[in-house]
């Protein structure tokens, strides 16, 4: 499979060719069309899943987990154009809206806020969910239930995806997500990252010399789209203190609460993203939107 695509990619010019020749690595690696998600395709009840943090931990399927899982991918590839809009404060007075929802499909991180349209757009196809927003802002769902529920209204009907099988001791809590909006009525859906994928794309970014810690969620779905999208613009993807003039920005559009130390090395994944970015593999939006 791989040999074929290269072998096609080698009829391709310059920044077509570095796009083929990216796409064919990352399908070769990892297979987001089939194993991004954890699906009752590619999973059967019994199958034992190794933690993704932690090998030692394990999960079972069990026929009611099965049965939580889509059928299928949710992805119908390939997608023509993708935004992946992140939380930078180099949003805020982008005016980035408008270009944001003209794509194909737009992914989102960490259910950020909504009200800000004109410089983020309104259109959500997937958005991430981290489990420590539920932990911290909403008390594991055993209270505060209601507001969790008023802030996932704003993406419906896009899926949430969350790591249930990336740290043991958040597993619990997504499935509280699950159930909260099943309560509610709810037709939103939940989506799991399969923890095999997430595996072999460390795998593949290590050797290409990206060493880090964990890979950012960020990093994960550019990887991801990247895969199943022709063209793909990254928005709100800026690591830094100041925007391209020097002037200071929030370090999210929203707020300007610092992320956690040593979780993530953002301005390493930055690096990646310009690389991609001059190769044409990808589009690194930092400027205004008009």
């Amino acid at each position: 499979m791989l040999n074929n695509n290269v072998k096609q990619c080698d009829l391709l010019m310059n920044d077509s060719f570095h796009v083929c020749n990216f796409r064919s690595e990352l399908e070769a690696c990892c297979d987001a069309a089939r194993y991004f998600l954890v699906t009752q395709e590619n999973t059967q009840i019994g199958d034992k899943f190794n933690y993704e943090t932690q090998k030692s931990r394990q999960i079972v399927v069990t026929e009611t987990l099965h049965n939580m899982l889509p059928k299928t991918s949710i992805f119908n590839k390939p997608i023509r154009s993708c935004a992946v809009v992140g939380n930078g404060g180099i949003l805020r007075n982008s005016c980035c809206g408008a270009e944001i929802d003209q794509a194909d499909y737009v992914f989102r991180f960490n259910l950020p806020p909504m009200n800000y349209s004109d410089d983020t757009g309104r259109k959500t196809n997937l958005v991430t969910a981290n489990p420590s927003i539920v932990s911290k802002r909403y008390s594991r769902l055993h209270e505060r239930r209601r507001p969790f529920m008023d802030l996932v209204k704003n993406y419906e009907p896009a899926p949430i995806l969350m790591a249930a099988f990336s740290f043991p001791s958040t597993t619990d809590v997504i499935f509280k997500v699950i159930y909260t909006l099943e309560e509610f009525g709810s037709q939103q859906k939940v989506v799991y990252h399969h923890p095999n994928y997430l595996t072999n794309l460390a795998v593949y970014w290590t050797e290409k010399g990206l060493v880090v810690r964990r890979l950012s969620s960020g990093f994960m779905i550019v990887s991801t789209a990247l895969e199943i999208c022709d063209e793909v613009t990254l928005y709100g993807f800026w690591p830094f203190d100041q925007d391209t003039n020097g002037k200071p920005i929030l370090h999210h559009y929203y707020d300007n609460m610092s992320p956690k130390r040593g979780a993530h090395s953002m301005p390493d994944e930055f690096f990646f993203y310009s690389q991609m970015h001059s190769k044409g593999i990808l589009k690194l939006q930092v400027g205004k939107c008009f």
